[in-house]
């Protein structure tokens, strides 16, 4: 699956909107998960960060967790609270997590604008 690299309109600071955007059909899909793995939905949230790793250096991570650090930026999009840490906010300031279920297959897709590459599979990426 290829990640799409598309420049948003305005910084997410200049709107007040998140650093992280989630979209309707992303936030569906984490929502089904909580769902369909019998979650608290009330303590449950989507961890997006970023490790090192990967072909292109830098791994996307998405997990559900009840572990919150003091740390952690946290943000409600579409019922869905996420949080990000600090150094991988870094990085991921402007992205937005889509969802795609199409015939070649589904899966998180991340927009990133600050990624200056990704490789073909979507999951990494470079600064």
């Amino acid at each position: 699956m290829a990640t799409t690299i598309s420049n948003p309109p305005t910084s997410p600071a200049s709107t007040g909107a998140a650093p992280v955007n989630l979209s309707e059909s992303a936030a569906r899909e984490v929502k089904n998960i909580i769902q369909q793995q019998e979650l608290d939905g009330d303590k449950i949230r989507l961890r997006v960060g970023v490790k090192g790793g990967g072909c292109s250096g830098f791994s996307y991570l998405l997990d559900l967790t009840e572990t919150q650090k003091e740390t952690d930026e946290v943000f409600e999009i579409h019922g869905v609270k996420l949080i990000v840490d600090p150094k991988s906010l870094l990085y991921l300031g402007g992205v937005t997590i889509d969802f795609k279920d199409e015939i070649m297959g589904r899966g998180f897709v991340f927009n990133n604008p600050n990624a200056s590459s990704t490789c073909g599979c979507g999951s990494s990426f470079s600064a």
